[in-house]
């Protein structure tokens, strides 16, 4: 809950308002997993906050750090039994960290290993936070960077998404800037006029991934219910409010969507938009027959987007040894599971 809805409960509880600062300093300053862990409070009181309230915790099941690169993947363990994954990754900028915003996903997108399950359910604010939390209490250190980019489709995690960026942008929790935080969608348009209303100060990420409808709706059913044309209409209002430039991600698929016509079509597409195609080597998952574009393939894309005016880059794989894309090592721990 945030400090005010915090603060609410404590005054109904019959304690002084300053305990309800004290309280949320520990959860989102120092980051404990349990009220004992509380101690400028007394033994009563932390007993009676463990009586009427609970920490969502990660517990982490599997760790795996990456020989390459020093990519950590986590698999956590939720309160419930169900289980996400959380990237974190090292720059020279700092610690980045890619969350989940549901357990699984729904979207179908047919390249993705996250959605070959479905969506369990979204997850709660604390479990979001409890992701980033469980991070840096073992890790010893501080993230400065947050992707929700992970497991699941943040904006029809609406009001959940954006209790957890108040919480985690904010002065007296963990105060990251919300500039150094990307929100990713495949594309709920409704969602994205809703949130332009709030004139966020993050980053919008929109998987694109296809230039136009005929490709798109192959890989994305979400295409089906809001086209290329309606998405890139809506990404432009966006920005028109919110002057933020808009982020577009392309996972690249050999001979799916990685011609030079695709990366002139999608130039065309995007000319004059305030954006940046971040241009992304997929992720080769067992499910399906995808195979990554060549490095070759990925750079001639890119050249000619950037000769068309249009801002690139090319994403550097992380924890290829790990299984660091999304839904990966969810999925494989079990099915390993199934079968001891």
């Amino acid at each position: 809950m945030t400090l005010p809805e915090l603060t609410e409960d404590i005054v109904a509880l019959g304690l002084p308002k300053f305990r309800a600062g004290q309280i949320y300093s520990w959860l989102h300053q120092k980051y404990v997993a349990s009220f004992s862990e509380m101690t400028n409070l007394s033994k009563d009181l932390r007993a009676s906050l463990a009586e009427h309230y609970e920490i969502y915790d990660a517990k982490t099941v599997l760790k795996r750090t990456s020989a390459i690169d020093g990519t950590v993947k986590y698999l956590y363990e939720l309160n419930d039994g169900n289980t996400v994954e959380t990237v974190l990754m090292k720059y020279k900028y700092g610690y980045s960290i890619c969350i989940s915003s549901q357990i699984g996903c729904d979207m179908g997108c047919s390249f993705c290993a996250s959605t070959i399950d479905g969506c369990a359910r979204s997850l709660r604010t604390s479990e979001m936070l409890a992701q980033i939390y469980t991070a840096q209490r073992e890790l010893g250190i501080r993230v400065s960077h947050i992707v929700l980019m992970g497991m699941g489709e943040p904006l029809l995690n609406y009001d959940n998404m954006l209790r957890f960026l108040d919480i985690i942008t904010g002065e007296d929790g963990t105060n990251i800037s919300a500039r150094h935080i990307s929100v990713s969608t495949c594309g709920i348009v409704p969602k994205i006029y809703e949130l332009m209303e709030l004139r966020p100060q993050f980053t919008l990420s929109v998987s694109l991934h296809a230039p136009n409808d005929e490709i798109r709706n192959r890989i994305m059913p979400v295409n089906r219910r809001w086209g290329v044309e309606v998405l890139l209409k809506a990404c432009r209002d966006y920005i028109a409010a919110t002057n933020r430039r808009i982020s577009f991600e392309y996972a690249m698929m050999s001979g799916i969507n990685d011609t030079d016509e695709c990366a002139r079509e999608l130039a065309s597409r995007l000319k004059g938009m305030l954006c940046h195609v971040n241009l992304i080597p997929a992720n080769e998952v067992r499910e399906n027959d995808y195979v990554r574009s060549s490095a070759d393939r990925l750079q001639a894309f890119a050249a000619i987007l950037e000769k068309n005016g249009i801002t690139t880059t090319v994403r550097r794989t992380l924890g290829p040894d790990i299984e660091a894309s999304c839904g990966q090592l969810r999925r494989n721990h079990a099915k390993e599971a199934s079968e001891t």
